[in-house]
C-alpha cells in the first residue's frame, strides 16, 4: 500500500547504523545514501518533537545456526552508533541481541509510554533487521511505515523480496521524502 498518512504520535527507528556493520559490510545500494536519508528523517522527526529510536546490535541471540554468526566480544567501536546520525540526547538509544529492536529489550513499553502509535523504520539489513524490527512493531500493534530509500541489504534478493512481499503486508511503504513531506501534515 503506498503511504497515506502519519500519525500525530509516530516514532522513527533506525536500525543498526553503526560503525561495525556500516565499515564492514558492502551493501547493494550504496550506505551514504541510506545514511544520508536516515538522517534527513531523523533531523525531521527531531524538528517535529517526535522520537527518534537509535538501534544498535551488540550480539546475537542463542542457539544454533547453519551461517557463520557473530564472533564475541566484538572489537572495540564496533556497537558505535555512527556520527552522521547526529545523536542527541533526547534521542532512544536501544542496544539489541537479535535481528529486531522489539525482543528481548523495552522499546514497545517505551514506545507506548510517549504515546506511540505508527513507527517508521530505516536501516541495514533490509531482509534482517530492518524486517525484524517491523514485523515485532507490526504484531505490537503499531502502524509501520518503511522507508524504502533509506535501507539496503547486502543481498539483492533478500533487499527486493522485504520491499516487494513483506512490507506491503506490514503496513506502508513510501521514500525518505515521502515521508518527511508528511509530518507537517500529520493529524493532532
Amino acid at each position: 500500500m503506498a503511504l497515506t498518512t502519519i500519525d500525530p504520535n509516530t516514532a522513527l527507528i533506525i536500525v543498526d547504523l553503526q560503525k561495525g556493520i556500516v565499515d564492514a559490510y558492502t551493501f547493494i545500494h550504496p550506505i551514504d545514501g541510506v545514511v544520508n536519508r536516515s538522517r534527513a528523517l531523523a533531523d525531521a522527526f527531531r524538528q517535529h518533537g517526535l522520537p527518534v529510536v537509535l538501534v544498535n546490535v551488540a550480539g546475537t541471540a542463542p542457539g544454533r545456526t547453519e551461517r557463520p554468526r557473530l564472533s564475541e566480544p566484538l572489537p572495540a567501536g564496533w556497537t558505535d552508533l555512527i556520527p552522521e546520525l547526529d545523536q542527541q540526547p533526547g534521542d532512544i538509544v536501544v542496544t539489541k541481541r537479535t535481528w529486531g529492536a522489539f525482543a528481548s529489550t523495552d522499546l514497545e513499553d517505551r514506545l507506548k509510554a510517549l504515546g506511540v502509535t505508527q513507527v517508521v523504520v530505516t536501516g541495514v539489513a533490509t531482509g534482517t533487521g530492518v524486517e525484524a524490527t517491523a514485523r515485532q512493531a507490526y504484531e505490537q500493534g503499531f502502524n509501520v511505515t518503511l522507508a524504502r530509500d533509506a535501507m539496503t541489504d547486502r543481498s539483492p534478493e533478500a533487499h527486493d523480496y522485504s520491499v516487494n512481499n513483506v512490507f506491503p503486508k506490514l503496513g506502508e511503504t513510501g521514500t525518505a521524502q515521502d515521508i518527511i513531506d508528511l509530518l507537517g501534515t500529520r493529524g493532532a
